[in-house]
């Protein structure tokens, strides 16, 4: 499942074998900056259900009053275009009578099986997990409820906090992660401090991740229950997209080459991308598989949020106007090449001429020096390759032609969508006189049939069951086989367009008696009436409608800096990053402009809070 930006982002993921992708519409969608309009999405929608894959749209921001009305309007447009589902996050939309299935969205905060049972029983058909949890945390989710359909992310951008549960950016800049405006907070360098303001570690980026990578772990993930594989990224270009979606579509299809009786794609058709998918070429913060296995030593990139990119090299001489590099890597002109300074900070360069292992600089970098390590965030020719439009996928059918009493019967088969499996058939009954040949035929029928340049079809096999010789123009043997494809690609349509059947609706009261935090996210009217009528007695407003008074949880996550940093009393085996380190008493996170944030630590079950 890709991620699309725009319409066109989405077509090239799909041709580079996405067997969904996820979109924003023009409002309403969890990153502010990525919206598309109406008539794109139908666009889109079109190019996918050729292939049997499916179009999601992100309305996945908590909603006010005014735009509940403006809300159901859009969706009601989005299902006109073609589109087959929707991510949410507003539990208002349940209220909605919606004619689409609903998917709930990460921001849902889904992290044990009573939640998933929870959104089973209200209805929504696919729940995408938190990225927090483990292989065991998944098998056990699926195990319980079996009937709801999972998704995962497996690539990109990693959020410190569980997703909709951060207020950071909407406490300082008054921009809220849950309305699509997310400041990124948790990029920002702080110092750590002790209770008396003394630093700790000194303007470190202590809140920033590295990027997800399970890449490895794909095989793991499906045999835990995972149903969709999500790659992060409504943000990112075409080049990240494609690379990315090319790279995990080989994989998938490595994996069903070896097990076809247990995992089939989603959609069909056979891709043909004119580069080799490499994921180290395209931004990236590091990797991380991200508590996939459990705590790992090395989450975060705590001295820059930037892309550090591939491993070129190393710094072998500098000398007057360009620098030799000691390695194997090819270069290229307009190649990004980045480096850390002794104090840790990320410097790069631009190179305005490779010759071999000879870069001249755009402007040579003062600091450089021999045997510094070198790093490649910018590959130009891979760029430039990304650039070219992808072929488009093609579906291979199977044609057979028989001679009936009264003309031809004209059948093709190809693969089906269906969850079952299988393949789908047309066929063409024609009404024509038998027409005896004075020489053999079949090769000249068979050839005919073959063409069928200007559509995404190739024919695998063509089968003739005739019982005689017979002289067919091939005007007419063209004009057959355009119907008999019309008739596959309205199949297909036709089952790419029946949506998956939700789960059951809601019953009975899940949340009696229950108070619901800020946490909750409530922000409308509906909502509040949709959790009254499960039973919640108490239910506070969300954090962007009155914030809350007091020492507040603004961030709540699993990655903990004590931890990275040495200071765990837990972890054995690893020194304190810094000498002098104190781990006793409380610690802040401070910003340059005097802002601190106190941070809470809770051991028991291995979270971090910051607090406000």
């Amino acid at each position: 499942m890709a991620p699309a930006r725009t319409a066109d982002i989405g077509i090239e993921a799909i041709n580079c074998g996405a067997d969904a992708v996820y979109i924003g519409a023009e409002a309403f969608g969890a990153r502010h900056a990525a919206g598309n309009s109406m008539e794109d999405i139908a666009r889109l929608c079109t190019h996918a259900h050729h292939y049997g894959a499916r179009v999601y749209v992100t309305v996945n921001t908590i909603l006010y009053d005014s735009e509940l009305t403006q809300v159901r309007t859009l969706v009601n447009r989005l299902h006109a275009v073609g589109v087959d589902a929707l991510i949410v996050q507003d539990t208002a939309l349940l209220l909605m009578d919606l004619p689409l299935p609903l998917h709930a969205s990460t921001q849902m905060d889904i992290r044990s099986a009573d939640k998933v049972r929870q959104l089973c029983d209200w209805g929504f058909s696919q729940a995408v997990l938190a990225r927090e949890l483990g292989l065991k945390d998944i098998a056990a989710i699926h195990k319980a409820c079996p009937e709801m359909t999972l998704e995962a992310f497996v690539h990109g951008a990693l959020c410190v906090s569980y997703s909709g549960r951060c207020y950071a950016s909407q406490h300082c800049f008054g921009r809220s992660a849950n309305r699509g405006e997310c400041a990124q907070f948790c990029r920002l360098a702080f110092d750590l401090q002790d209770a008396k303001g003394r630093a700790i570690v000194s303007n470190k980026h202590l809140l920033s991740l590295k990027d997800m990578n399970r890449s490895r772990n794909l095989e793991q993930m499906l045999d835990a229950g995972i149903q969709s594989l999500k790659i992060e990224g409504r943000l990112k270009d075409i080049a990240y997209v494609k690379n990315t979606t090319a790279y995990y579509s080989r994989l998938l299809n490595n994996i069903i080459r070896r097990r076809p009786l247990d995992y089939r794609r989603a959609s069909v058709g056979q891709c043909h991308v004119a580069f080799e998918p490499n994921i180290d070429k395209t931004f990236n913060r590091g990797f991380t598989d991200y508590f996939l296995h459990g705590r790992t030593e090395e989450v975060a990139s705590i001295n820059t949020p930037k892309a550090m990119g591939e491993p070129v090299g190393q710094v072998k001489e500098v000398r007057n106007g360009f620098i030799l590099v000691g390695g194997t890597s090819c270069f290229h002109n307009g190649d990004g090449i980045s480096y850390f300074t002794p104090d840790g900070t990320l410097h790069g360069f631009r190179v305005n001429r490779a010759d071999n292992n000879r870069l001249y600089p755009h402007k040579m970098p003062a600091d450089l020096e021999p045997k510094t390590p070198l790093y490649r965030n910018h590959d130009a020719a891979f760029e430039a390759a990304m650039l070219h439009p992808t072929p488009a996928r093609t579906i291979s059918i199977d044609i057979y032609m028989t001679d009936t009493p009264d003309g031809f019967s004209l059948s093709a088969e190809a693969p089906s969508i269906s969850p079952s499996g299988g393949r789908i058939s047309a066929t063409l009954d024609i009404k024509a006189q038998h027409q005896p040949a004075l020489k053999p035929q079949r090769e000249r029928i068979e050839a005919e049939l073959r063409k069928t340049g200007g559509t995404t079809y190739v024919v695998g096999s063509v089968s003739l069951d005739l019982d005689k010789e017979y002289f067919i123009p091939a005007s007419l043997l063209s004009q057959w086989r355009r119907q008999l494809i019309e008739k596959v690609e309205k199949t297909l349509h036709v089952q790419a367009l029946h949506h998956p059947i939700p789960c059951r609706k809601r019953r009975g009261e899940s949340l009696p008696g229950m108070s619901l935090p800020f946490t909750e996210n409530v922000a409308n009217k509906m909502a509040r009436q949709f959790y009254e009528s499960q039973g919640a007695a108490a239910i506070e407003p969300a954090f962007e409608i009155k914030e809350p008074k007091g020492h507040t949880a603004i961030m709540t996550c699993r990655h903990c800096i004590r931890y990275t940093l040495g200071m765990c009393s837990k972890r054995k085996g690893k020194e304190a990053m810094h000498k002098g380190m104190r781990s006793e008493g409380p610690l802040y996170l401070a910003l340059p402009d005097g802002r601190r944030f106190e941070l809470e630590f809770d051991c028991k079950n291995c979270e971090m809070r910051v607090l406000k």
